[in-house]
């Protein structure tokens, strides 16, 4: 199988769109609605016509879309940061057996649903931007609405303790779409006991 990583295959302008996000605020809903949509049409220009997509010739001729679900502002929630005071390191199991090393940077705890919640954020051993962040989580729509092995977020610290967490911007690793590919799987302390009813949806072979 091949040893490409979702965090390495997924670059360029859609990486840097979706951290660059962050940074936008004070836009009405409509705006806020706008941004995501220009978010997910700028993925589906990289799956459909980019060298470095996930996708096979075969697929890219029948992929027309994303499939998300809609756009929902609740599910873009400030999140207080607790920095671990020792930083550790966690092997992180792959798709096809193998094992990333990533740093145990932070919690982000913020509330969903009326619901406490807790997430573990990553940061790649050899990140070099300390604001940017890897968080790769399950819900329980994993395995029905949206793929088994979880989604992702790129996310940036934007507040001197906080951060923005939006799960309208969650995407699908690229072993979601091609077995080939080895993605990292998420650890238990991000599976979380609700359903997160956004960004997208299982893709459909």
């Amino acid at each position: 199988m091949k040893q490409q990583q979702v965090l390495l295959g997924i670059v360029g302008v859609v990486v840097l769109a979706a951290v660059g996000y962050m940074f936008f605020g004070g836009q009405n809903s409509e705006d806020y609605r706008q941004k995501i949509l220009d978010e997910r049409e700028r993925q589906y220009k990289f799956l459909r016509y980019n060298d470095e997509s996930p996708l096979t010739d075969k697929q890219k001729l029948a992929f027309d879309s994303l499939v998300c679900f809609p756009v929902d502002e609740k599910y873009s929630v400030r999140a207080r940061m607790v920095p671990l005071q020792q930083k550790q390191l966690l092997e992180i199991p792959m798709t096809d057996g193998s094992m990333e090393t990533y740093v145990k940077h932070s919690y982000v705890d913020f509330e969903l649903e009326g619901k406490s919640c807790r997430l573990l954020l990553l940061q790649a051993a050899d990140e070099p931007d300390k604001k940017n962040f890897f968080l790769p989580f399950a819900d329980e729509t994993s395995g029905e609405l949206t793929y088994g092995g979880g989604r992702y977020l790129n996310l940036r610290q934007d507040g001197m303790n906080s951060i923005t967490i939006d799960f309208n911007l969650a995407y699908n690793p690229y072993c979601a779409y091609n077995p080939d590919f080895a993605c990292p799987i998420p650890p238990k302390e991000n599976i979380l006991d609700l359903p997160i009813k956004a960004g997208e949806k299982n893709y459909l072979k």
